[in-house]
């Protein structure tokens, strides 16, 4: 399994067109086969500070994720309404023996 945050600091002008943006990647990412889990969480004490956690499969899903028309607008979109550059942490589970 494959763990994804991907760090995402909105510019407060643009956060409802942030949200309207997430509607189209958030249902259409969580129904991809590979994908365990797909959730956007806002930090409280920071706000229009997001990130997506994530779980997926293995490799092979996230490739898969990258290549969707939903994933690819939504990176081209959301560009524009950021603070700062998106930042993503990646983390590979081992399963236990």
């Amino acid at each position: 399994m494959i763990i994804i945050h991907a760090f995402i600091k909105v510019d407060p002008n643009h956060r409802k067109e942030f949200f309207e943006l997430t509607k189209q990647v958030v249902a259409p990412s969580q129904a991809e086969e590979g994908n365990i889990s797909y959730h956007l969480y806002e930090d409280p004490e920071q706000l229009n500070t997001f990130v997506f956690l994530e779980k997926w499969k293995d490799q092979t899903a996230i490739k898969q994720h990258e290549e969707t028309s939903h994933f690819k607008s939504f990176v081209g979109d959301v560009q524009k309404l950021l603070l700062e550059p998106l930042h993503a942490e990646l983390y590979e589970v081992s399963a236990k023996h």
